[in-house]
């Protein structure tokens, strides 16, 4: 994987009870390939990750969601975590941020409930995708085609249900990520 994605620029989208493997496995993933992770948040200074429902480790912000430029971003990463999930998706910017990636064309990865997120920013009809399996319905509510498998790609979104899925995850998303804009979404034809 070294190399694949030099001096690529990721947002990974997350904040407090971000589950902490799902932010670290991709971060660790992106950078062995050569990519420049930052942490985008909702609050500037630094968010508390979970392992579960226990608090873990901090990690610095590197950038506030409500001022970041998506422009220079090549990419986006949504990890998980029920906590997470749920604040990113109440998160006016943060949704902003989101769907600024799909009406751009660039890659976007999401695992076990960040695709709340990309439910509420409108970019899931149409799509073939997976996650947490309690999203399920929520997903096939807003249009997608749900299916319960480790890894789904489907144009230029990468889904996953889970930490047991973070080695397919992580591998689909350096190889996405390396074909980077090429791809152009599939799915949905309609604004937003």
């Amino acid at each position: 994987m070294a190399g694949e994605l030099d001096g690529m620029k990721v947002a990974v989208l997350a904040t407090d009870g971000v589950e902490q493997i799902e932010l670290d496995r991709p971060w660790q993933a992106l950078e062995e390939a050569g990519a420049e992770p930052e942490l985008v948040s909702l609050e500037s200074g630094s968010i508390t990750a979970y392992d579960h429902i226990d608090k873990a480790d901090t990690k610095k912000v590197d950038a506030l969601v409500s001022t970041a430029d998506p422009d220079v971003y090549a990419a986006l990463v949504l990890p998980g975590g029920v906590i997470n999930g749920d604040f990113v998706r109440a998160d006016a910017d943060a949704v902003a941020f989101v769907t600024s990636f799909f009406d751009a064309g660039k890659p976007v990865a999401a695992i076990c409930h960040a695709p709340w997120v990309l439910i509420e920013a409108g970019v899931v009809k149409g799509r073939r995708m997976t996650s947490w399996p309690s999203l399920q319905t929520d997903l096939r509510n807003a249009g997608a085609d749900w299916v319960d498998e480790e890894v789904v790609v489907d144009g230029n979104l990468t889904t996953s249900r889970k930490p047991d899925d973070l080695d397919a995850f992580t591998a689909a998303i350096v190889e996405q990520f390396a074909r980077g804009e090429e791809d152009v979404a599939v799915g949905d034809d309609d604004e937003g």
